[in-house]
């Protein structure tokens, strides 16, 4: 039986260990970048949960090249332990919106950074041209030894979902895009979000399915944060919006886990939440305090990932 490292679930950190032979890292980078659901082309407010930061609040600042965040976030993380191989995050807002040959020029960018293992694009699907996914493709080619890997923003696979969290696109688009990932070898992730408004387990479940079937690399699963300036905050602060507890989450959690294809990795169990942002859930800033007790849970019930998965 797989170990994954001593946890009952397929994590990053384990299949990064296994290719690279140690702990890798993340750099978060900001590239400037906007969103359509931000800048008028879908919509101007973005999505309901999303700050002002654009999902970006642990970005590196954007005023400085990509090389100078990359160089400047390696120099704080290595002065805490001993660091030799990182994954260039694009995190803030859409890193496949806008000028092509500046997006790619970003990208490659990092990638030639002596340190950076490979590079993470957090993105859209309705947000991967022909020109963007060929030019990835021949950065895939040119740098064999690196890994690049895009991050879709799926949140839930309901349509009736994505139009109360205001995401801006039909699923089917997401679909699309997962065919046209697959079709150019570009290894991709599933973003999905737990705690949204209106839904419940099955619904939950039934995403959790849908990605299983689109056989992604790797997925995300997030706690959603009520986070100070978003229209999510406003929803919370109305009383129309109640918040998972503790054990609530980690209950849906295992859910999801255990019905999780144990081929596809898990890149987040449970998210940060910026301190200065965050209005709730508080618990969920005890990150650590989470994670041990969902080992601990998962222990006493003699689960694993894939363990409930449909046959």
């Amino acid at each position: 039986m797989t170990k994954w490292g001593e946890k009952p679930y397929h994590s990053l950190d384990y299949m990064l260990r296994e290719r690279f032979g140690e702990k890798v890292y993340k750099v978060t980078l900001n590239g400037g970048m906007s969103c359509p659901n931000r800048d008028g082309k879908i919509g101007t407010r973005g999505c309901i949960f999303c700050s002002a930061g654009g999902s970006g609040d642990f970005a590196a600042d954007a005023a400085l090249s990509i090389t100078d965040q990359i160089e400047s976030q390696i120099s704080i993380l290595s002065q805490k332990r001993p660091i030799h191989k990182y994954i260039a995050y694009f995190q803030a807002y859409t890193n496949t919106y806008g000028d092509p040959d500046r997006l790619l020029s970003c990208y490659e960018e990092a990638l030639s950074s002596p340190e950076v293992a490979g590079i993470s694009i957090a993105t859209r699907p309705d947000c991967l041209s022909d020109i963007i996914l060929e030019g990835l493709n021949r950065l895939r080619l040119r740098y064999p030894d690196r890994f690049i890997w895009i991050e879709l923003g799926l949140q839930s696979i309901h349509d009736h979902t994505a139009a109360r969290i205001r995401r801006g696109y039909p699923t089917s688009v997401f679909y699309d895009a997962a065919a046209k990932l697959h079709a150019r070898r570009l290894p991709f992730i599933v973003h999905l979000i737990l705690g949204l408004p209106g839904e419940n387990r099955l619904d939950l479940l039934e995403s959790i399915r849908a990605v299983n079937q689109v056989q992604p690399f790797g997925v995300k699963l997030q706690l959603l944060h009520i986070l100070r300036g978003t229209d999510l905050a406003l929803l919370y602060e109305s009383g129309k919006l109640p918040v998972l507890t503790q054990e609530e989450y980690l209950d849906l959690l295992i859910s999801c886990i255990t019905a999780l294809s144990p081929n596809i990795c898990l890149h987040r169990i449970t998210g940060d939440g910026p301190r200065k942002l965050l209005i709730a859930p508080q618990w969920s800033l005890a990150k650590r305090n989470v994670l041990n007790r969902l080992h601990a849970l998962m222990k006493q019930r003699n689960l694993r990932q894939g363990d409930k998965i449909e046959k």
